[in-house]
Formats: C-alpha cells, structure tokens, sequence
C-alpha cells in the first residue's frame, strides 16, 4: 500500500492528537469536518443530527486516535466510514422510534385517527385498484409476470431468475421497465 503526502500528514496529525495537542485535532477537524458534516447530513437529511454524528465521530478520534489502524488504509476513508455507519445508525434509530411513537398512538384510548381520513381512503380506493389493474393489463406480458412475482408473490429478483430460467440482468430490465411505465400510466390524470 503506498501512502501519499496527505495520508502521511494525516498520519502526523493523528498522532499529535494522540499526544494531546489540540491544534493537530483541529486540523483534522478544519481538514475533515465539512466532508463528514456533507456525507452525514446526505443520510440523515436533518442536520442537527449530522452535526450530533460529527461531533460523536471527531470526539471518538480525539479519545482514541489509536484506534485508526494505518495498514488498512487511509485516515480519511476510516473517518468516513465512521461518519457513515453512525449515521445509519442514527437513521435506524429515528426508525424505530418513530414506530414506536405510531403503535403508542393507536393504543392509547381516545387518540384514534380520524374517521374522515378513513372514509376518504376508502372512498378512493376501488378508484386506485381500477387503475392499477389497467396500468397492469397495460404492461407486456413478461413485464407484468416478474412485476406479480416480485411485488404479489414476494420472490427476490434473484428467485424469479431461477423461476422463469432467464438471467437476472433480464429479470432486473423488466421490473424496471414496467415500473417505468407503471409510473407513468399511474400518474396520467384519469378520464
């Protein structure tokens, strides 16, 4: 593995940060910090929460810089992949406590959800079921096979592969085409 000047002078700093010298952490931090801020806030989409994952991923180098192994590869890299997986996990966590949060609400006497929303979805939806139907009739006869398979049987891409003996690469440009112009039938306006 060659190192270039960068990851050497990564190398530098993190050692000085392992020193305790806060200008070397500042440094990384002035180096790193808007390119871990950006990768964060593209997951998580809110960016108090990317500011929160920064702050934790900086403040893990600065209480173990140690932890970076140079072998694996570059500083950078490592940093963000740190940033990444906590953001995951960040978004994973919003996740489930927004679930949380929803089954909370629909067991709690006396906070059902408004009867007017219900009459308007079922009111819509033989309306919807029509249109799905006809933009489904629409499709090509193997565009909607692997379309039924996959969305009303369940089956991987891979799986339909195997069923109807075509390469997957076939299986994956139906699905797609038939979303696309599923999408596009399905977003006409009705007559």
């Amino acid at each position: 593995m060659t190192l270039d000047l960068s990851d050497t002078r990564d190398t530098e700093l993190l050692r000085a940060v392992g020193a305790g010298e806060e200008e070397a952490f500042r440094s990384l931090f002035r180096r790193y910090g808007p390119n871990a801020m950006a990768v964060a806030q593209r997951i998580v989409r809110q960016r108090f929460l990317a500011e929160e994952i920064v702050q934790e991923v900086f403040l893990a180098v600065w209480r173990d810089p140690q932890a970076y192994e140079e072998r694996r590869g570059a500083f950078r890299a490592w940093l963000m992949a740190m940033v990444h997986h906590r953001a995951v996990d960040a978004v994973r966590r919003e996740e489930t406590q927004r679930r949380r949060a929803e089954e909370l609400v629909g067991i709690e006497p006396g906070l059902e959800e408004d009867p007017a929303d219900r009459v308007a979805e079922e009111v819509d939806l033989p309306r919807e079921r029509r249109a799905v139907r006809a933009a489904m009739e629409g499709l090509p006869a193997e565009q909607r096979e692997a379309v039924e398979l996959m969305y009303f049987e369940g089956l991987s891409q891979s799986a339909i592969a195997e069923r109807l003996s075509v390469p997957l690469g076939t299986v994956k440009s139906r699905t797609l085409l038939a979303m696309r112009k599923l999408r596009s039938a399905l977003e006409e306006p009705e007559p």
